[in-house]
């Protein structure tokens, strides 16, 4: 009787062993993106293949780009409520859940791909930046220098007078919404899936956008033209839900954070040389590239720091992250 207890006993334990054990095998992580063959689906490939790397298959990454899991508003609720364990995308569309993700979008902020990397992989800037939107219950894993601010229209345009009266998509920070509108033109934030169909139907004329997006989704087949404004350089985030995040074991925990780490090192320079590489491959489609002349280029900017100014000094805790990430930029040499 002993024995046949005894050996019932050693089964119930093998059986939660076994359990436990393929439970923390079976935990999932799913990946969004509104884009795909980008710097952030590059980024997610990577976080994949540097995570395996150190817990093996203690989770499984799914990735989903190009708007499977929703559109742009779907997949920032799921991410919050749980549903999608992480979604990468650029910081303006995250503005809704805390205005402080605005500090990133102020216009002349970053004037380069090296401003962005001086500053949200500065160390002391990094540990902040991951744990800044606990409150709203995410975890940023990951930030990524994703490309310059285009307009892309579909008839040409070669000055500011000529985006008078255009209807424009815009990402949903104010402060990319804010200047459009200072030139005159009809700012409408939308979700990437949501583009294409609008252009076709009348309903916009353009689109704020990264190169990349373009010739990813090959919109030269849908318009021929970028006007290079460049005010704004685009920063992309992963947030990851923060209750999926401390439910993991602390080996876990500490490895997606390595991971995320790792992986924007080695994307940093591939996002780099993608950028090139969409121009290129957007003249190579018969795509159009216009640049503002000097003068253009000079009002534009003095009109976009003084709105960003302006509207800094009404919000006074993105006017707070903003100094930050400034001090950080014009610490020449900070690692």
């Amino acid at each position: 009787m002993l024995r046949k207890l005894l050996a019932t006993t050693a089964l119930a334990a093998a059986l939660a062993f076994g359990a436990q054990g393929g439970a923390q095998a079976q935990s999932t992580m799913k990946l969004a993106s509104a884009t795909i063959n980008d710097v952030q689906h590059e980024w997610q490939k990577v976080f994949a293949e540097e995570l395996k790397s150190r817990v093996g298959d203690a989770v499984k990454t799914e990735i989903y780009p190009a708007s499977q899991l929703g559109a742009i508003p779907r997949m920032s609720e799921g991410v919050l409520l749980g549903t999608i364990e992480a979604f990468t995308t650029p910081t303006s569309f995250m503005t809704n859940v805390d205005p402080r993700f605005q500090a990133f979008d102020v216009p002349g902020l970053f004037k380069s791909p090296e401003d962005v990397d001086r500053a949200i992989h500065n160390p002391e800037y990094r540990q902040h930046l991951e744990e800044m939107f606990l409150n709203k219950g995410l975890r940023v894993i990951g930030a990524i220098y994703n490309s310059p601010t285009v307009v892309f229209t579909k008839a040409p345009v070669t000055d500011l007078a000529g985006l008078k009266g255009l209807k424009i998509r815009t990402f949903a920070s104010p402060l990319q919404i804010k200047p459009m509108e200072l030139l005159g033109a009809t700012p409408l934030p939308l979700a990437l899936t949501e583009v294409i169909p609008q252009l076709q139907s009348g309903g916009l004329d353009g689109m704020l956008v990264g190169v990349p997006i373009l010739t990813a989704f090959k919109f030269y087949d849908v318009g021929k033209n970028i006007l290079d404004m460049r005010f704004a350089e685009i920063v992309s985030v992963t947030v990851m839900n923060e209750d999926w995040y401390q439910q993991q074991t602390d080996e876990v925990k500490a490895a997606i954070i390595a991971a995320g780490r790792a992986a924007e090192t080695k994307v940093f320079p591939w996002g780099v040389e993608n950028v090139k590489k969409t121009y290129k491959i957007w003249t190579d489609h018969d795509g159009v590239v216009n640049e503002l002349s000097a003068e253009d280029q000079a009002r534009m900017e003095a009109d976009f720091s003084k709105l960003a100014t302006d509207l800094l000094a009404t919000q006074p805790e993105v006017k707070a992250e903003y100094d930050k990430l400034q001090a950080l930029v014009n610490r020449k040499g900070a690692q």
